[in-house]
């Protein structure tokens, strides 16, 4: 199984404010949505929240430490290593990689086990609440990098890690 994370984070490793997103970028949100169709997602309770409901054509797993917190359409767990069993369990039909997409927390937890990170760089600082942890990148080779400009700067980045 291949471990990922996607994220979005600001220069100053913010990936969120209060619940939300502190950039509007049209771009990153189609992104988001095309590199995860068709897969397992996992995401803390509070990420999840966001959203509302779960994200058409993904199977969405649920970390939270709330006894009896439910969530129509999705399988809740209380941990990173039950939902990365549970992930397992639905390889196929689903495809081999899972994307990890937040939070702060689990980011941070699951980050000595991944094995790509999918990082949409934007350049400029944002006030927030929730961040991406700090990465040696010294353990990560660059694959890809696509730039933009508009509506801000911003990059695509995609990392793989270096095994051996």
């Amino acid at each position: 199984m291949t471990l990922s994370h996607i994220a979005a984070m600001a220069e100053n490793h913010v990936i969120g404010n209060d619940g939300e997103l502190p950039w509007d970028i049209p771009e990153d949100m189609r992104y988001f949505m095309n590199t995860t169709k068709d897969h397992v997602i996992v995401m803390g309770r509070k990420t999840f929240e966001t959203l509302d409901k779960p994200l058409p054509r993904r199977l969405t797993i649920i970390i939270t430490r709330q006894l009896g917190y439910k969530a129509e359409g999705c399988i809740v767990v209380k941990n990173l290593t039950e939902a990365l069993e549970e992930a397992k369990k639905h390889i196929p039909p689903y495809p081999d990689e899972v994307f990890i997409c937040g939070g702060g927390e689990i980011y941070k937890e699951s980050l000595p086990i991944i094995d790509k990170i999918y990082l949409t760089r934007v350049y400029e600082e944002f006030d927030g609440d929730a961040y991406y942890p700090q990465v040696d990148f010294s353990k990560f080779k660059k694959v890809s990098q696509i730039d933009r400009d508009d509506p801000i700067p911003f990059s695509f980045e995609v990392y793989e890690a270096i095994r051996g």
